[in-house]
């Protein structure tokens, strides 16, 4: 920026410009569903007379999957009474546009997001049912202190090239700087994702048979 004393483009100058660039590489990293943006989260619970989750984690962006199961299924007692992690008794439920109402059973049945709410049929369950949501999630919060550090990896090439982009086009006003600095941070953005869902490509996918649809829950 050929300020090296930060006469003209100062931390308070540039901050704003800086989340402007971070707010950008959230929305590119979600739209990507980079791995860094998978989340999976076990604590909500749904019991009898109950019908929504009214507080979704602050972090996610859009949900991808929500299963179920009865709470208390995670442990099935034999012989020496030991617990065995049943982890994989989850069912994924359906999603639906909009929610209905259905006689209460010992299923949710299907889930629904609006309002800011997870929301299943409105009769409720019949027991008390345990979800594991898998959802994108926004992986960088804003910047207010100049020192804060940004724990995001290979984030640092974009963030820089973004910010002062962003900088030299409404500080600065040098149009031309500023479109050779944005062209840099697009490649940085491509090389950051393409590292990232390289990792992607080891992960064995388990595709369901053709007509096996029956073994799902319907309602």
């Amino acid at each position: 920026m050929n300020d090296p004393d930060k006469t003209d483009y100062t931390y308070t100058v540039t901050l704003p410009y800086l989340n402007m660039a971070i707010n950008e590489l959230n929305e590119h990293l979600e739209e990507a569903n980079v791995p860094i943006t998978d989340q999976t989260f076990f604590q909500a619970v749904i019991t009898p007379g109950h019908n929504a989750v009214v507080n979704p984690p602050l972090d996610l962006v859009e949900i991808q999957e929500v299963a179920e199961r009865r709470l208390g299924s995670e442990y099935i007692i034999v012989g020496s009474l030991r617990p065995i992690d049943s982890s994989d008794s989850f069912i994924v439920l359906p999603r639906k546009e909009f929610t209905d109402i259905f006689p209460a059973t010992d299923s949710l049945l299907f889930w629904c997001f609006q309002d800011n709410k997870i929301q299943f049929n409105i009769a409720g369950p019949t027991v008390p049912i345990q979800l594991r949501i898998k959802y994108i999630r926004r992986v960088m919060a804003l910047v207010t202190n100049p020192e804060e550090l940004i724990k995001i990896i290979n984030a640092k090439s974009y963030l820089s090239y973004k910010t002062a982009s962003l900088c030299s086009f409404f500080i600065g006003e040098d149009k031309e700087r500023a479109g050779v600095l944005e062209s840099q941070a697009v490649e940085a953005l491509e090389r950051m994702i393409g590292i990232s869902n390289k990792g992607k490509q080891q992960i064995m996918t388990r595709h369901r048979p053709f007509r096996a649809s029956w073994k799902t829950r319907g309602y």
